[in-house]
């Protein structure tokens, strides 16, 4: 089983009808979401057993999360429930389907998640990111399961997902980030937020210092220039992006997210031993899977990530 800790929250998007509220502003809409949810979704519908830690709200939008969880096979055991509301997202849409976001958290029922304790034995890989590493004291539960479940030999997964408006001292942040790199075994970040931790304009050699921390392997989306995968060797994968009329790019990232984990798993290769020793040629099977997965989330609204007889 894949344990995906992280927060569950509503993006509010803009109507993809264009209607306007009186005073000129988008009408938005609902959509179930958050980085980790949405890669906890996207792994029950391609076919991993996968199990989702968070703190839900008991409110309709939580009744509503936990809901899709378990209509995308998504086990619920070690989800935690509480009267807290849940997060908003307001999200603004560019022209290019590309997504901003603002954010409501004070309060929430995410951030409020406690440390379960040792996972069970039959999890091989965790997988953590965005929110749930950055608002307390949820990030302190989420920071002891990684360094007790790297230390118990399990395959530990971080996207750091930045959302920069919610960081409040972002020196303090990229400090935290690389004393979790020893703890990692995949690294899944974009080219954006890799420039963003770096603090520099090109964050390449941030990354291949990164490489060398402890992660073995380090994928990177590059938008439409498709993604790449950067190994502890200084090689580096790159594979295009799949043409697709985009409706919007949310959720795209936690597709691809999936989608590795999800071929990894399928191989029998959720170790860092075995990401460590994949060929060339695995790591770009691995990448255009991912691509295509991304592809079908991006020509639809909202974070929808495809089924595995899409893929097919």
């Amino acid at each position: 089983m894949i344990v995906v800790g992280g927060e569950a929250l509503v993006d509010l998007v803009p109507s993809p009808s264009g209607e306007s509220t009186v005073e000129g502003l988008p009408a938005l809409l609902p959509r179930l979401g958050g980085g980790p949810y949405n890669v906890a979704v996207a792994l029950g519908r391609l076919g991993s057993r996968v199990s989702f830690l968070s703190k839900v709200s008991t409110d309709f939008f939580g009744d509503a999360l936990v809901g899709r969880l378990g209509a995308s096979t998504v086990d619920t055991s070690l989800l935690q429930r509480g009267a807290e509301p849940t997060t908003l997202a307001v999200v603004g849409l560019a022209e290019d389907g590309s997504a901003r976001y603002s954010f409501h958290v004070e309060g929430t029922a995410d951030r409020l998640v406690t440390d379960p304790g040792p996972l069970p034995e039959e999890v091989r890989a965790v997988s953590l990111g965005t929110l749930g590493m950055v608002l307390e004291p949820g990030a302190s539960a989420y920071e002891a399961v990684l360094r007790r479940e790297s230390e118990r030999g399990r395959f530990t997964v971080l996207d750091p997902n930045i959302r920069a408006a919610l960081i409040t001292d972002p020196a303090a942040y990229r400090e935290r980030f690389l004393g979790w790199l020893p703890h990692v075994g995949l690294l899944k970040l974009s080219v954006e937020d890799a420039a963003w931790l770096a603090d520099a304009e090109d964050p390449w050699p941030a990354l291949r210092d990164w490489a060398g921390k402890g992660p073995a392997g380090i994928v990177v989306t590059l938008g439409g220039d498709g993604l790449a995968v950067l190994t502890p060797s200084g090689g580096l994968v790159r594979v295009p992006g799949q043409r697709v009329e985009v409706v919007d790019t949310i959720g795209a990232g936690d597709t691809v997210h999936a989608a590795i984990l999800h071929w990894l798993d399928a191989a029998n290769a959720l170790s860092t031993e075995s990401v460590r020793e994949m060929p060339e040629e695995s790591w770009r099977e691995a990448l255009e899977f991912a691509a295509r997965a991304a592809a079908i989330t991006c020509s639809r609204a909202g974070a929808e990530p495809p089924w595995a007889d899409e893929l097919k």
